[in-house]
């Protein structure tokens, strides 16, 4: 393994060391770990990559990805990992479920999460983890053994898709979910998936404080009805069609059901997932009022936070939940600067246009929704945040701490001696445009296309493995599965 001496660049550190906009200062890394970090740092037999002008950020925790979802996981491990190093990502956690979809199978975790672990074993750019979702009674009984055997602290909810279709319209659940006929993804089951993850909490106490549940907020039978008006009325196309027919309420509803559930059953790790809209954030932070003891943390989307329905580009935008108009855009943005945003994510699941888009490409109903994005996820933050008065630390902890922290990762998401030498260089004044046709993604299109970036991300490491050199992905894939605690 290399050594290398980064020379003269800006440290951002996501603690509360050093100053708000960073230290002019060295980072020395060998054997992966960061090993010094000072001024006029020497170190003989390294390579030295100079970081005049540029920021060294810890390298992203992009915390919510689909690696899987629409095209084969071994190749989207691949792939997208591929795109992942190019956005300064060092840990990408990917979501996982039974079901279609990903390995389009049923069954118990202890069979299927064996197959997840294979098809992705060697081929990953980045290190990266998985959540699981609990999709049936069966996993339910696995959560222990999920996080004692396989490391596995993170598990989901996907409120919707109890009675509602991945894609907007209803489905039949029963195929969709492949669990038991006799079984229903309803209320009652995420209540037993949070007694149940609560259960595994007291049974475990030293992973207790890692073991955490995503909710997916959005309420199925608001978003049922209000798709059959807007397609019934016919007055709205496009992503202000998709918008209106998941409308702002019901994901308000949603994390107002999932809060009281939490506290309920005495759940206190929560996490409020993409939060897209004013009436969502409204929610959120009611809810931590009412259950002070209840330890949310609040999400939200890159794609959420630089495009609305107008300005993104096309249908390819499509997205749960769905991209919305700007006065959202600017609420997320008030909450951010507010300080009650606790990450920023990708929400990365690439979508091939064979697939996205149906035969009438004008059809926002007939597309698939979720699109890639990490490879934007650093330098759009940069380059809007800096605009909003975000200062640099505020976007490490956004995108590498505070995420890190949550999730398990504690030797990862900071610049800091004897950590995994996860590192992000960004030059903050080169002007760029977004074209799909340079990403690293095998996804032809992006919501981004044509957008105007600011800064854009040169290097990154992953335990000291450079990934990326001059916004080149170089080398083989060396990322590694993550049990955690990390």
């Amino acid at each position: 393994m290399s050594s290398y001496l980064i020379k003269n660049g800006t440290v951002v550190r996501g603690d509360s060391s050093g100053p708000e906009e960073g230290e002019h200062t060295d980072v020395l890394i060998e054997d992966g770990k960061i090993s010094a970090i000072g001024p006029g740092l020497r170190s003989d037999n390294v390579e030295i990559v100079d970081a005049t002008d540029k920021l060294v950020f810890p390298g992203v925790v992009d915390a919510h990805q689909h690696w899987g979802i629409y095209n084969p996981l071994a190749e989207d491990t691949l792939t997208e990992s591929r795109a992942s190093a190019q956005g300064g990502v060092t840990t990408a956690l990917t979501y996982m479920r039974t079901g279609q979809y990903y390995l389009n199978k049923g069954g118990a975790y202890s069979d299927f999460f064996p197959a997840v672990l294979d098809a992705s074993n060697g081929r990953s750019y980045v290190d990266y983890a998985f959540h699981l979702a609990p999709m049936s009674k069966q996993h339910i009984d696995e959560i222990p053994a999920l996080a004692a055997d396989q490391g596995v602290t993170s598990f989901k909810i996907f409120m919707f898709y109890g009675s509602h279709g991945l894609h907007g319209r209803s489905t039949s659940q029963s195929d969709f979910l492949m669990i038991p006929e006799d079984e229903r993804y309803d209320l009652a089951h995420f209540e037993f998936v949070m007694r149940g993850i609560q259960k595994a909490r007291e049974q475990m106490p030293e992973l207790a404080p890692h073991i955490s549940l995503s909710l997916h907020c959005e309420t199925a039978e608001i978003m049922s009805a209000y798709t059959k008006l807007v397609e019934e009325e016919g007055q709205l196309t496009g992503l202000a069609a998709y918008s209106a027919s998941r409308p702002q309420h019901s994901e308000g509803l949603a994390v107002t059901i999932a809060s009281f559930l939490a506290d309920e059953t005495g759940l206190p790790n929560i996490n409020l997932l993409h939060l897209s809209s004013a009436k969502a954030m409204k929610a959120a932070m009611k809810m931590a009022q009412a259950f002070p003891h209840v330890d949310f943390r609040r999400e939200v989307t890159i794609g959420h936070l630089l495009t609305d329905i107008d300005t993104a580009n096309g249908l390819g935008a499509k997205v749960n939940p769905p991209i919305r108009p700007r006065e959202d855009v600017e609420a997320l943005w008030e909450h951010m600067l507010a300080g009650n945003v606790d990450w920023v994510v990708s929400d990365h699941a690439c979508c091939k246009e064979e697939m996205k888009f149906g035969d009438n490409r004008d059809d926002v109903f007939a597309a698939k929704s979720g699109f890639g994005g990490t490879e934007y996820l650093l330098a759009g933050l940069v380059t809007e945040g800096r605009k909003r008065g975000l200062s640099l630390r505020r976007i490490a902890q956004l995108t590498a701490t505070n995420p890190a922290d949550r999730y398990g990762l504690p030797g990862k998401g900071r610049i800091a001696q004897g950590l995994d030498a996860d590192i992000a260089i960004v030059d903050p004044n080169r002007t760029w445009t977004v074209r799909a046709e340079d990403s690293e993604s095998t996804q032809e299109y992006t919501p981004f296309e044509g957008f105007e970036l600011t800064a854009v991300v040169t290097d990154t490491f992953v335990r000291g493995n450079r990934v990326l050199a001059d916004g080149v992905v170089a080398g083989d894939p060396t990322g590694r599965y993550l049990s955690r605690p990390y």
